[in-house]
């Protein structure tokens, strides 16, 4: 194999089992990356340490374990410890409140969990990559002039 670009690595994060894996599934058929999977954001906070290049969040994340941190809370954490790291919400709540909120917290972007959400999600990504890409181009050029 030829390409020496390392795979993005993605975190997908929700407590909705069934919605995480078609979540897998669709990142494994569709894009050239390593994915981890996290049921809890506890369980993402502790593997932070290996730099994602996106986290996919969910926004409640406490359906199961009523004491497990919530969504805001786990993006204020990922925050803390990398700022640099994008981070989508997902979320079943189609308000706008809760959109402003996940901003707020410098969350990159909110999607619905709808049947356009992976769609969206794809070309969020797709934006991310071309935005870092255009600062390590820029910062190249700034050092190099």
């Amino acid at each position: 194999m030829m390409n020496n670009e390392i795979k993005p690595l993605f975190f997908l994060v929700d407590d909705d089992a069934l919605f995480l894996k078609s979540l897998e599934i669709d990142f494994a058929q569709n894009t050239e990356s390593n994915i981890m999977t996290f049921a809890t954001g506890e369980l993402c906070l502790e593997n932070i340490s290996q730099n994602p290049d996106v986290i996919i969040l969910d926004y409640y994340l406490n359906s199961i374990d009523i004491n497990a941190i919530n969504g805001i809370e786990t993006l204020d954490r990922i925050k803390a410890s990398n700022p640099l790291i994008p981070v989508i919400i997902l979320s079943s709540q189609d308000k706008i409140d809760v959109a402003v909120k996940c901003m707020k917290h410098n969350a990159f972007d909110y999607v619905v969990k709808s049947e356009t959400a992976f769609i969206r999600l794809k070309k969020i990504i797709s934006t991310i990559f071309q935005t870092q890409k255009t600062e390590k181009a820029l910062n190249w050029y700034m050092e190099n002039m």
